[in-house]
């Protein structure tokens, strides 16, 4: 039978609302600021300032317990996310397209199609090796976040990084591949909203080429001509060199 893998991130359970400490801190407030006043009307000013003192102190600790209080509830919405890997199908559908544009870049035939495809595949796993050390983060593939699925996404506490990985031969992004990228992390975020998830979400595209000096600086002012004004959240873009990743990680 199959079991749907835990949330390896869920470490807490929703706080409830614990009625007698909730009690027993108003009635603390209310002697304190009782103590204050019946001090003044004493005329004990010093022992008035201590009372007002210690109420004080109260109220900031409890500010800070209902802050911290938030941040796990936003932490906790990490529930949102599916651990569960986009199916092989689609995973292998959005490979091909990828490979036969590649193939179609280079006029290649047919029968290069299994090297592309070797050669993408270990594109996207060095690259997002090279993210999480650069990150120093938890990295998950193929994770879907409200039900769109990422290449990858990085955890920061309550802050979502969802990673695109395209791989480059022409120092050019195909503009149907940054409508798509788009309108995911749109839908990404459109979805948790309507689930009342605290969840932030950040778009990293990450971009691997195989491109000289010259190619790598027309790309570099490609995308600043690129419309990604567009995307609801902040975006990061980062240029890998795939030589560099191979011999980092494989030589």
């Amino acid at each position: 039978m199959n079991v749907k893998p835990a949330n390896p991130l869920a470490r807490f359970d929703r706080r409830k609302t614990n009625y007698p400490l909730l009690i027993a801190a108003i009635v603390l407030i209310a002697i304190l600021i009782g103590g204050a006043v019946m001090s003044v009307r004493a005329d004990a000013m010093i022992i008035a300032g201590l009372f007002v003192a210690a109420a004080a102190m109260f109220l900031i600790v409890a500010l800070l317990d209902i802050a911290n209080t938030r941040r796990l509830a936003a932490t906790d919405d990490r529930r949102f996310i599916r651990w569960d890997a986009a199916m092989p199908d689609i995973q292998r559908q959005n490979v091909n397209v990828e490979v036969r544009e590649l193939a179609r870049v280079l006029g290649v035939g047919n029968d290069q199609l299994a090297d592309l495809l070797s050669a993408y595949i270990v594109a996207e796993d060095l690259a997002l090796r090279q993210i999480q050390q650069e990150e120093n983060l938890p990295l998950m593939r193929h994770v879907q976040i409200g039900g769109t699925p990422f290449d990858g996404i990085l955890v920061d506490q309550d802050l979502i990084t969802c990673i695109e990985v395209s791989f480059l031969v022409v120092p050019d992004v195909r503009q149907d591949r940054i409508e798509s990228i788009l309108k995911k992390i749109q839908l990404a975020k459109k979805n948790l909203a309507e689930m009342k998830s605290r969840l932030r979400l950040r778009l990293m595209l990450v971009l691997v080429t195989q491109l000289s000096p010259a190619e790598e600086e027309q790309l570099r002012g490609v995308l600043i001509t690129r419309r990604f004004t567009d995307t609801p959240v902040d975006i990061d873009i980062r240029l890998l060199d795939f030589e560099m990743l191979q011999k980092v990680y494989v030589q």
